[in-house]
């Protein structure tokens, strides 16, 4: 089950400019979804999502799946070296 951090991140990486195709590393992944959420906010993000499925559902969809895994794989792997350190 996705928390609302995984979801909101991943609002934020379906509107921002990366592509599936660009294969970003989780680096570039949080620097993308940060800055998104600092130009629109969460509701403008979310907004940006819900006009996609609007417009191009057949699209947005994968691109929404897409941003599900990248986020979760792109702070898995903060989370796991922030706990390493905690240790």
């Amino acid at each position: 089950m996705k928390s609302t951090f995984d979801t909101v991140r991943a609002e934020a990486l379906f509107a921002s400019a990366l592509q599936a195709s660009q294969a970003p590393s989780p680096a570039q992944v949080r620097a993308a979804v940060t800055s998104t959420l600092r130009r629109f906010g969460v509701k403008g993000c979310a907004s940006r999502v819900a006009g996609e499925f609007g417009e191009h559902p057949e699209t947005a969809a994968s691109r929404m799946s897409w941003a599900l895994q990248t986020v979760e794989a792109a702070y898995q792997d903060l989370a796991a070296r922030e706990f390493a350190y905690a240790g």
